[in-house]
């Protein structure tokens, strides 16, 4: 065989790998899961999730960051249509503003599940979520239960038009009115720590005669804690949401009071889950219950 027919039979045998790795691909049914923001570590366990379940059921799990923006949303949905995606799981960046998303992909006839947070409109198949509303008040109720009736506490509010902020925010109002605690202040930080933090230390200011505070997710009440902090003003009593990592590491170390932990790895692997009985045509509940749970230190 001469040199340059071995150069032709590599390249042949090459290219035959390469369909056939790309026919494999190809196979694979595409599921694709757009988050609100992939800078949140709640956001990052529910891709986690949604991941391994993917992988265990052989399916091709697109993944797109909206970087909580709706336009950056929007256009990855617009992107999806167009790359035979099967299945949409998405979590919203804004329960108003994704409408126009889901109704994009509906015109596209592709099926739309949401993940954690709502969509006000549009054709949504099923819905998968913690109670949020019942965890705010849980959280309420853990604050009267530790300082009693009348309790003087500051609420740290996620972004606003989510559908989430406006639950936890409802079920833990339902709490304070019934323990009649005097809300001193209740302002958007945006599910952000750092802005947790800046809003905290201007609120402080303002109140001093804080007790408690109660930050709609674990991320706020991690920057409101270091800015009670470098007040030194330890005694106030810091109740968070979602049960993150640095969240539960932060309530069994004695400095905050206790989270409302949600199973974000679990919201990512019941999507895929509901996902796979769509696609098989099976039926599946319009809304998708997944436990939460109060945990304090042991």
């Amino acid at each position: 065989m001469t040199m340059s027919m071995k150069k032709i039979a590599i390249w042949v045998s090459a290219a035959a790998i390469t369909a056939s790795f790309s026919a494999n691909v190809l196979a694979k049914d595409t599921i694709a899961l757009v988050v609100s923001t992939l800078n949140n570590p709640f956001f990052v366990s529910m891709k986690d999730g949604a991941q391994k379940e993917a992988d265990k059921l052989g399916y091709n799990l697109v993944v797109l960051d909206s970087q909580n923006n709706p336009a950056k949303e929007l256009a990855n949905v617009q992107d999806l249509t167009v790359r035979g995606t099967k299945l949409l799981l998405i979590n919203p960046t804004d329960s108003d503003a994704v409408g126009n998303a889901v109704a994009m992909a509906n015109q596209a006839n592709i099926p739309v599940i949401t993940l954690d947070r709502q969509a006000s409109k549009g054709q949504v198949i099923s819905h998968v979520a913690s109670d949020n509303a019942f965890g705010g008040k849980m959280a309420g109720d853990y604050i009267a239960k530790k300082l009693g009736e009348n309790a003087k506490v500051i609420e740290l509010e996620g972004i606003a038009g989510t559908s989430v902020a406006r639950e936890r925010g409802a079920g833990f109002k339902q709490s304070a009115e019934k323990h009649h605690f005097a809300i001193l202040a209740s302002q958007p930080a945006d599910f952000d720590r750092t802005k947790g933090l800046n809003v905290m230390q201007n609120l402080l200011t303002a109140h001093p005669e804080v007790q408690a505070v109660f930050a709609q997710n674990d991320e706020m009440a991690l920057g409101a804690l270091r800015a009670l902090q470098t007040a030194g003003k330890s005694d106030v009593l810091v109740v968070g949401f979602d049960g993150t990592e640095d969240g539960i590491k932060a309530v069994n170390g004695g400095k905050m009071g206790a989270t409302v932990a949600q199973r974000p790895d679990q919201i990512g692997l019941i999507g895929i889950d509901t996902a796979d009985k769509v696609l098989k045509g099976q039926k599946v509940p319009t809304i998708i219950p997944v436990d939460l749970k109060l945990v304090t230190k042991p």
